[in-house]
């Protein structure tokens, strides 16, 4: 019975207990809830005067920038309306200067009106005198006709006349002091357009310049260049295009051909095969294709090294190729790099001294014979083919003028054009600059001289400056000024159908007549 006691008395607290626990649970939520609701009000309020403040913000925003608006437009009406009261004020202003300029027109029409009056008043005056004038100049023509007894037309026909033979006479008193000032200066302009047409390879010096010798140490050297049945001389040749000569000359063989390019590669290509010792026909082609190409790049690098000792620049790179071949080419035994060269040192001294572009006249001086090398070797005159060449490769117009007229193929336009014909025939008619064979020279000189014997009048004749000048003296008492004319003329016209010479001849006739007497 105690046990059911203390169990029910146990289980009456538990729930006596929790009743109270739960009673004070709720009252704690209650009073939770209650602090919730205070700082949801106090939230709610503070929300609700952020929203009004920034309402507020918004309202001012939008109030100012309708007044600025306001603002603005009353400023642009305020514009406008300034505006238009100044094109009214300068609408009045013209329309009063309108008024005044009418009115002054008005003014001058009236002016004009008067003085056109009296201009008609002063025309029918002039009229009227005018008539006065021609009656009295036909009564004075009557008088003077029958003064004179020659009528108005013979006497005008006599003054005419008489005015001619005055023209005449003063026409040839002028034409008389033109060609006495034209021989006085003929000397100087002679010297200045004198030519120097140099021909690319004469035929006279072929031999000369068409043959290189080859040095060799030994006979057994040059049994091994031949080889076996000449196999090892026909590769070359074939390879080269040289022709290649051997006979008893000790330590020497011969390479000949017109091609200099070709005979430098034929030189280098057998001493490299000497040099080397393997001589046959595979190793030979091998050697000539390897001299070739290094042959081109010294070509070009000769070039380079001209142009820039010489301070020209921007050259194109073909004209810098054709510059280094003038090292392989001579004209009349003259190298014609160095002929170039030295007439562009002339031209630039030249052009110093006339005070020309000293550069532009280098520049034409080196190119001037480019024409000379060309791989193609067209049948053209070297100036002329020159001149193409640099038009090719952009040059200047007056370098490419400079170059076709140094031998007077084309006119000259520019200024340096002279300079560079004056300074070509310097350099090539330098004493020991060129040579040809002594015989073909004397014969050329003899026939010459003996040409200009066959005219009728010709006493003697000499030849000079190297064959550049022909001297004719003439007898007084058999040619006449005029004929002295017409024999140069035609002495010059033989000498060009019948005698083939390099450059120009300057026939020369002298006629003179001399008085001679003794005193005892």
């Amino acid at each position: 019975m105690d046990i059911i006691i203390h169990i029910t008395i146990g289980v009456l607290s538990l729930f006596a207990g929790g009743a109270l626990g739960y009673s004070l649970k709720i009252k704690v939520l209650r009073e939770k809830g209650q602090n919730i609701i205070s700082e949801a009000e106090i939230k709610a309020e503070a929300i609700k005067a952020d929203k009004i403040l920034k309402a507020k913000e918004k309202f001012l925003q939008l109030k100012t920038e309708h007044e600025k608006f306001i603002a603005d437009k009353n400023n642009k009406i305020q514009q406008a309306d300034n505006k238009l009261k100044q094109r009214e004020n300068t609408f009045n202003q013209r329309k009063e200067e309108l008024q005044k300029k009418i009115k002054e027109v008005e003014i001058k029409k009236k002016e004009i009106d008067i003085i056109k009056e009296n201009i008609t008043g002063q025309l029918e005056l002039i009229e009227k005198k005018n008539a006065e004038l021609d009656k009295s100049h036909k009564k004075q023509v009557e008088q003077l006709e029958r003064i004179a007894a020659l009528s108005a037309e013979e006497a005008k026909l006599q003054l005419m006349e008489s005015m001619k033979d005055e023209a005449k006479t003063n026409a040839m008193s002028y034409i008389s002091d033109i060609v006495e000032e034209a021989k006085l200066t003929a000397n100087k302009e002679a010297k200045r357009v004198v030519l120097q047409a140099i021909q690319r390879i004469a035929t006279e010096a072929a031999i000369e310049n068409a043959v290189t010798v080859f040095h060799i140490e030994s006979d057994e050297v040059k049994g091994r260049i031949i080889g076996r049945e000449g196999r090892n001389i026909r590769a070359i040749e074939a390879a080269t295009g040289i022709e290649i000569i051997v006979d008893d000359t000790p330590e020497a063989i011969v390479l000949s051909g017109f091609d200099p390019v070709r005979r430098e590669i034929a030189r280098l290509s057998i001493h490299q095969l000497v040099t080397d010792g393997r001589i046959h026909p595979a190793r030979i082609e091998e050697v000539v294709n390897k001299t070739k190409k290094q042959l081109e790049e010294e070509i070009i690098e000769t070039g380079k090294r001209t142009a820039i000792d010489l301070g020209i620049h921007g050259l194109h790179p073909e004209l810098i190729r054709l510059i280094g071949k003038m090292k392989y080419r001579s004209s009349y035994g003259q190298n014609l790099l160095q002929h170039s060269r030295e007439v562009a040192n002339l031209c630039a001294v030249m052009a110093a001294e006339l005070g020309l572009n000293v550069k532009l006249a280098k520049r034409a001086g080196l190119l001037h014979d480019i024409g000379k090398v060309p791989d193609d070797q067209p049948e053209l005159p070297h100036a002329i083919l020159g001149m193409k060449l640099a038009e090719r490769y952009k040059e200047k117009p007056d370098v490419c003028n400079a170059i076709g007229a140094h031998h007077d193929e084309v006119e000259m336009t520019a200024m340096i054009s002279p300079i560079v014909q004056v300074c070509d025939a310097i350099s090539g008619s330098r004493p020991g600059a060129r040579r040809e064979i002594a015989e073909s020279y004397m014969k050329r000189l003899k026939d010459l001289e003996e040409l200009a014997l066959s005219y009728e009048g010709v006493l003697k004749t000499y030849a000079i400056q190297a064959g550049r000048e022909l001297r004719v003296i003439v007898g007084s008492e058999t040619v006449s000024d005029k004929d002295a004319e017409a024999l140069s003329y035609d002495i010059a016209k033989k000498i060009q159908t019948d005698m083939t010479y390099p450059g120009q001849v300057k026939i020369t006739v002298i006629r003179e007549t001399r008085a001679i007497s003794y005193a005892k």
